[in-house]
């Protein structure tokens, strides 16, 4: 009698760590989706980013012209404010230098605790040659600098948004492709306001990953995560202690990705969104972009699905951004099949 009321009491003690743990998962709700606008002004749309630049207005930013690397592709954006996007506006126009014209790439927003927004981009024939270049808004995106080209060997944030763990100090995740070989290595940069001193910093990569694009996951004031895009069919994962001044620990972990941008979010410190192409690399660069979707974690390593963007038969859903609002509600970005930019809004409740 006394062993079946122990055994009856440890059912009950799974089945109340089972109830804790599924009310700690978030629940998915209010989902609403848009495009940016049913009218693009360019052919080809790509590499979207998001900014908040004021509470709960948006601004978005992406390249745009007849084709990736062509030369008309400049950088457009929008802006959000009261469910409704503003009619999209050229911002940067290809760069004419020595006689050759430059398209644009890969947008990246930023707005620093210094209340500085900052549109970082590339310039290049393609992204084995291009370099980096910003420009800096004090009016929340109204007017801008003027162009401002990064110092040799500095590219600024590759894909996705910085963080600013010291204040002043903003972290990029950036990359490389070489040349001889497409070789992809990634490495850190950070940028000092004060000073305008740009440094890069190494990441231990033992292992010689094929790794670009990071994005960043904060665990704490000093311990920081990243996650790279591969071509290992599979995300890499590195690790930092000490405010992203070193990192270590790079290894693959158990989230399959098909050679696509993702892009990450912390919720809190206990709590972390991937927007992903689960999906192995098919026989060409674009096969596994049909299926596109949300997961979360609780630790950067373990990941589950939470809802799918996208799962279609075919067609190309990539180059995610995420963010979240002052009010909560989460905003993600993607490219649709290369001609739109969809705008997904959702609610996670536990």
């Amino acid at each position: 009698m006394i062993l079946k009321l122990k055994y009856s009491s440890f059912l009950l003690f799974l089945v109340c760590v089972g109830c804790s743990s599924l009310k700690q998962s978030p629940k998915v709700n209010t989902i609403s989706s848009t495009f940016i606008t049913d009218q693009p002004i360019t052919n080809n749309s790509h590499a979207v980013t998001l900014a908040e630049v004021k509470p709960n207005e948006i601004m978005a930013a992406w390249f745009g012209g007849k084709y990736e690397g062509a030369k008309d592709v400049g950088i457009y954006f929008s802006k959000y404010k009261d469910k409704s996007w503003s009619a999209p506006q050229n911002l940067v126009s290809p760069l004419i230098q020595q006689g050759d014209t430059l398209p644009c790439w890969n947008p990246v927003l930023f707005k620093s605790k210094s209340e500085k927004l900052y549109l970082f981009y590339k310039i290049g024939k393609n992204p084995r040659e291009w370099f980096g270049a910003m420009l800096i808004s004090k009016d929340n995106g109204t007017t801008w600098s003027s162009p401002k080209y990064l110092p040799k060997g500095i590219l600024g944030p590759i894909k996705n948004k910085p963080i600013e763990i010291t204040s002043g100090v903003i972290l990029c995740g950036s990359s490389t492709e070489s040349i001889e070989n497409n070789e992809w290595r990634s490495h850190v940069e950070t940028y000092n306001e004060t000073t305008e001193k740009w440094t890069k910093i190494a990441i231990e990569n033992k292992q010689h990953f094929e790794i670009i694009q990071p994005t960043f996951l904060v665990h704490s004031d000093k311990k920081v995560q990243m996650l790279f895009r591969s071509k290992h069919n599979k995300l890499i994962t590195s690790w930092s202690e000490d405010y992203g001044n070193s990192w270590k620990n790079t290894d693959s972990i158990a989230v399959v990705n098909s050679n696509s941008g993702i892009d990450a979010l912390t919720l809190n410190k206990k709590s972390f969104l991937l927007v992903n192409n689960p999906l192995p690399q098919g026989k060409d660069w674009f096969y596994g972009r049909n299926v596109l979707d949300v997961e979360h974690s609780k630790d950067g390593i373990h990941w589950k699905k939470l809802f799918d963007l996208e799962y279609q038969p075919e067609g190309e859903f990539s180059y995610p951004a995420i963010i979240q609002s002052s009010d909560g509600k989460i905003h993600v970005l993607y490219t649709y099949n290369r001609k739109y930019i969809k705008h997904v809004v959702f609610e996670l409740t536990k």
